[in-house]
């Protein structure tokens, strides 16, 4: 029964439910999946036995009429999540080989309602980065390849590990993600969908903190039904977070299926940058179509301080990763290189244990933070991102949701692009508003490329109101029909 592995989340789910087969089958048929695509790099740690354990307790549950939302339905777990008594590195050298005596609140939650775990997903060291070439145990390979070509691709990052093993049937869904793009980006390179809700929806406990104000974790699912699945499993109040809204959790499976009519899209005018591909001008447009078709009424609106978020992003973000990532020292845990003395000590286990690109941006941190920088830069980055929050309350009083491209390209082969930061950077310019803003934000796979590449759309929604963006999402999903599956070629 390997077509199991080809079901949806909410197909495997309904199924598991009906007795059409067990966890036990399916969670096999996806361990077998990761055994033979390993050449993906897509999993850091594979946890079969635990995974055997769960789903032989989930279908236990199953044959007496129990069992939670996810009940028996295997799931991969981006490698920033603790999990209790499982290796947790974040994708760098520097943890060593970290086992958690603790669980975060988002696979807690998961596991509660009954998630099968296949193992720890592969990313961008400290989720630092765009392609996921910035692991330290190696790039994650997309399953997607241009027509014509066996270039490897990326999968997008820093969740490049989530996207690629549910792109390629190694799960039914992942947690990923977002801080600057995340979830959203990757989803949007490998065809998925990924929605970072809003921030504080999803608790940060137990995720290695890469920029505390910016992070929020998040689903990469096949549909928008998955993803609205799993969203309601991760979300809740914690109080071990102080960051955590106290709100409800909404039905947001249902609302993937709302009515639009009479709702009000914004298409940001800013957003139109110089050089953007005509593919994805023309997708946006198809989108607009859409979404009109579909009973809304299409509205032009204006963030101002757009071309400011990036710039004010690379600033905020860095100042708090070099805060965060100070623990890392080789004194408590993780990796320690002895030198002759205390700070030799700090310095050669700080360089040998983090990779480049954590390093570029620990150094950005601290420089902007320090003394006769930190107005120059650092306050000057945050009234930026107050402005930036202040353009979307002006567009929430003429529209309900925004529509945009997720990314400004589609996917790029590894290497392409690595030797650019900048260039890298910029893979981020569509979504860091989203973050500053700490607003929800989705990406819906919508056609493919010239080159046969995956292209998405983003919906922007107010904050709290993932259930617009789940109901955008989900008529855009329908008039886009898109059912285009990478070739398995590994």
């Amino acid at each position: 029964m390997s077509d199991l592995t080809k079901l949806s989340l909410s197909e495997a789910v309904s199924g598991l439910r009906n007795k059409q087969f067990s966890s036990r089958e399916i969670t096999q048929a996806h361990l077998d999946a990761m055994e033979q695509a390993r050449s993906l790099n897509a999993y850091l740690t594979e946890t079969p036995d635990k995974a055997l354990k769960m789903a032989d307790a989930s279908d236990a549950k199953i044959a007496k009429g129990e069992g939670g939302a996810l009940e028996g339905a295997p799931i991969g777990i981006k490698d920033l999540f603790c999990v209790d008594g499982v290796k947790t590195c974040a994708g760098s050298k520097i943890l060593g080989d970290f086992t958690p005596p603790y669980e975060s609140t988002v696979t807690a939650k998961l596991w509660d309602d009954g998630a099968v775990m296949l193992g720890k997903l592969n990313m961008d060291e400290f989720a630092m980065g765009s392609s996921n070439e910035n692991s330290a145990f190696g790039n994650v390979i997309s399953p997607w390849q241009r027509k014509g070509s066996n270039t490897a691709m990326v999968p997008g990052g820093s969740s490049g590990g989530s996207a690629s093993a549910v792109a390629a049937d190694l799960c039914l869904a992942a947690t990923g993600t977002d801080t600057g793009g995340s979830i959203r980006q990757p989803a949007a390179f490998t065809g998925l969908v990924g929605i970072k809700p809003t921030y504080g929806r999803c608790s940060r406990y137990g995720i290695v903190a890469f920029a505390s104000s910016l992070d929020q974790a998040g689903p990469i699912t096949k549909t928008v039904e998955d993803a609205a699945l799993m969203l309601a499993s991760m979300s809740g109040f914690d109080e071990k977070d102080s960051t955590s809204l106290q709100r409800d959790v909404p039905d947001f499976v249902s609302a993937c299926t709302k009515s639009l009519k009479g709702m009000r899209i914004g298409i940001p005018k800013e957003y139109r940058m110089d050089g953007m591909p005509e593919e994805i001008e023309k997708l946006w447009q198809q989108g607009i179509a859409w979404l009109r078709d579909a009973g809304c009424e299409i509205v032009d609106v204006s963030l101002p301080h757009t071309k400011y978020a990036l710039p004010a992003y690379y600033i905020v973000a860095p100042a708090e990763a070099s805060s965060n990532l100070a623990r890392y020292d080789g004194m408590r845990y993780g990796v320690r290189v002895d030198g002759d003395d205390l700070n030799s000590t700090y310095e050669r286990t700080r360089a040998q244990g983090f990779g480049e690109e954590v390093r570029r941006r620990i150094m950005i941190g601290t420089y902007v933070l320090s003394a006769g920088f930190y107005d120059a830069y650092y306050i000057r980055a945050q009234k930026v991102r107050a402005r930036i929050a202040e353009d979307f309350r002006d567009a929430w009083e003429k529209c309900d949701a925004l529509l945009t491209p997720t990314t400004p390209s589609a996917a790029f082969g590894i290497g392409e692009v690595s030797d650019d930061p900048v260039q890298m950077y910029l893979n981020d310019v569509f979504t860091v508003t989203a973050n500053l803003a700490g607003l929800p934000g989705i990406s819906i796979p919508a056609a493919l490329d010239h080159q046969g590449l995956p292209l998405g759309l983003q919906v922007i929604g107010k904050a709290l109101d993932e259930e617009t963006c789940f109901a955008v999402g989900g008529a855009l999903e329908r008039a886009a029909g898109f059912t285009a599956k990478a070739k398995k070629w590994w």
